[in-house]
C-alpha cells in the first residue's frame, strides 16, 4: 500500500486545515512520512497549523497551494468549496486527484462535473468521523480510524482508476474503511443517521431552554445529569458548518423531520398504554445493533 501511495501522491494540498483537514494530515504523517504536505486556509489557522507540526508549509494563495500537488484534500464547508470548484480545476496539475470531504455530495458533485473535464479528476468523499469541537486544535491522527469513509462512484470506470485506487489505499493504511456509494444514496442516508440527530439535539435544548427561561430557582436545567449532557453534546456543533448541509440536503433531512415528528406523535400517543414499550424494545434493539 505505502509503495502505490508513493507512486501516486508526493505533494499533498490540503484546503481547510481545521478538524478534518488537520487530521487526515496528521495521518499522513504519521503513516506516509515522505509525503510533503502544504495547507491552505486563513493566516491565523495556517499560523496554528505550523506550530502544532501539522502541515509543512502554508499558504493564503489557491494556486500556490495547488501548484505540483498530487493530492488535493479540500476539507473547507460546503459553499466555499463549491464556490473554489472552478478555480480549483483551472489550477490543479494535471496527474492530480482532488477529492472533498464535505458533509452532502450531490451538490458538490454537480458542480464538480462541471469543471472537471481532462487532467485532474475528481473524487467526491465523506468520510463518517468527527468532533463536536472544531479547529485544528481539535485534529487527530487516529480521527479516520475504523470508520466508514464514502466514496463517490460516479460511474463504472471510478474504482478501477489508478489515482483513485492510490486514494481508497491511503485510507485502508490510515485503518479507515472506504464505502462506495452514489451521492443520491449517500445523501439520503446522512440525512437520517447523521443530520437528524444534529436537528434532534437543537430541538431538544430549544425546549429546555424554553421551560428554563425566567426561572430564578433555575430549574429545570439545574436538576439536568449526564443522559441530558450526552443527549445534547452535538449541540456544540457550530451552525456555520451546519448551514451548508441544511440547506445543501434539505429535502432528505425535510423527511427525516417529518418521520421523527410521527414517531413523537405516535410515542405521544402510547404514553399510557403498553404499546410504549414495544417502542422502548425497537429502540434497545437498533442501539445494540450499531457498532462502535
Amino acid at each position: 500500500m505505502a509503495e502505490n501511495f508513493a507512486t501516486a501522491f508526493h505533494r499533498v494540498a490540503i484546503l481547510g486545515t481545521g478538524l478534518i483537514g488537520g487530521s487526515f494530515a496528521l495521518a499522513l504523517r504519521k503513516h506516509f512520512p515522505e509525503a510533503r504536505i502544504i495547507g491552505f486556509d486563513r493566516e491565523a489557522v495556517l499560523a496554528e497549523a505550523l506550530a502544532r507540526n501539522v502541515i509543512h508549509e502554508s499558504t493564503t494563495d489557491l494556486a500556490t497551494a495547488l501548484n505540483g500537488a498530487d493530492l488535493v484534500y479540500i476539507a473547507l464547508p460546503i459553499s466555499t468549496t463549491i464556490e473554489l470548484l472552478p478555480e480549483i480545476a483551472k489550477h490543479a496539475a494535471q496527474n492530480a486527484l482532488v477529492t472533498d470531504a464535505c458533509s452532502t455530495k450531490r451538490a458538490i458533485c454537480r458542480a464538480a462535473a462541471q469543471h472537471f473535464h481532462i487532467g485532474a479528476i475528481f473524487l467526491g468523499g465523506h468520510p463518517m468521523a468527527g468532533k463536536e469541537t472544531e479547529g485544528v486544535a481539535a485534529a487527530d491522527e487516529k480521527l479516520f480510524a475504523n470508520a466508514k469513509y464514502v466514496l463517490i462512484e460516479e460511474n463504472a470506470e471510478t474504482k478501477n482508476n489508478p489515482r483513485v485506487a492510490a486514494f481508497t489505499s491511503l485510507l485502508e493504511k490510515m485503518n479507515g474503511r472506504p464505502t462506495w456509494l452514489d451521492a443520491d444514496t449517500h445523501d439520503w442516508a446522512v440525512a437520517i443517521v447523521s443530520h437528524l440527530p444534529q436537528m434532534t439535539a437543537i430541538a431538544l435544548a430549544e425546549v429546555i431552554a424554553a421551560e428554563a427561561d425566567g426561572e430564578a430557582d433555575g430549574l429545570p436545567t439545574s436538576l439536568a445529569g449526564p443522559g441530558v449532557r450526552d443527549s445534547l453534546r452535538l449541540t456544540a456543533s457550530p451552525y456555520s458548518i451546519w448551514r451548508d448541509v441544511a440547506f445543501t440536503n434539505s429535502d432528505n433531512l425535510g423527511r427525516a423531520l417529518d418521520r421523527l415528528a410521527h414517531a413523537i406523535e405516535q410515542l405521544r400517543t402510547h404514553l399510557t398504554s403498553r404499546d410504549l414499550e414495544k417502542s422502548f424494545a425497537e429502540a434497545n434493539l437498533l442501539h445494540k445493533s450499531l457498532k462502535p
